[in-house]
């Protein structure tokens, strides 16, 4: 039997939080029924979000942990009104039964992993933090699109080069997206830096 395993890292901002797609491959035969002797099994505490971050010379900047935790929810399911400083949550109205994030829950979440609080709103949120040119983004800035030029509607979290990962909308999951598309192109409100 051949069991593969796939790991996927990516190096964002400058500081290498994983690395390029690797496949181990393990070759398995199926072993004879012989008795066994039991053997305790040992509770370990399950991973904290440092435990997932890459072991790096130096200091990570804020943005690169709020990228890192955003990273560590994806696949995680949009849910309207959904998301905490603790994690995903059930949402409210249409994400009422769903658990997961909206997209300013999304963001939410990352940055109180930096030890920076913002709001539960992706208008006040555009309001919580320095304007910053596009041109000058850094690993962790949010990313507004839609709405009004002073009331957007949508935020992500910017990773690198054209990407970004959000939670995007009722049905989807927080993924990565290429922001230098038409429809982010034209909808672009600001980038804003917490903290």
């Amino acid at each position: 039997m051949t069991t593969r395993i796939t790991f996927l890292r990516l190096a964002i901002g400058g500081a290498l939080l994983s690395a390029p797609l690797t496949t181990l491959t393990i070759n398995a035969t199926p072993a004879r029924a012989t008795p066994a002797r039991a053997t305790p099994v040992r509770a370990t505490p399950a991973p904290s979000l440092t435990d997932k971050l890459p072991k790096l010379k130096g200091t990570l900047t804020k943005g690169q942990i709020a990228a890192a935790a955003a990273l560590a929810q994806l696949g995680v399911s949009f849910s309207w009104g959904g998301g905490s400083t603790k994690g995903p949550t059930l949402g409210i109205g249409r994400g009422a039964t769903t658990r997961g994030f909206d997209c300013s829950g999304l963001t939410l979440y990352a940055w109180s992993r930096a030890g920076i609080r913002l709001s539960h709103h992706t208008a006040a949120q555009f309001r919580q933090g320095r304007k910053i040119p596009l041109r000058a983004r850094r690993t962790g800035d949010l990313l507004f699109f839609g709405g009004t030029p002073g009331a957007p509607t949508h935020v992500a979290l910017f990773l690198t080069g054209t990407l970004m990962i959000h939670a995007p909308k009722t049905g989807d999951v927080v993924r990565k997206a290429n922001f230098n598309t038409p429809y982010f192109r034209t909808t672009y409100r600001g980038t804003v830096r917490p903290g």
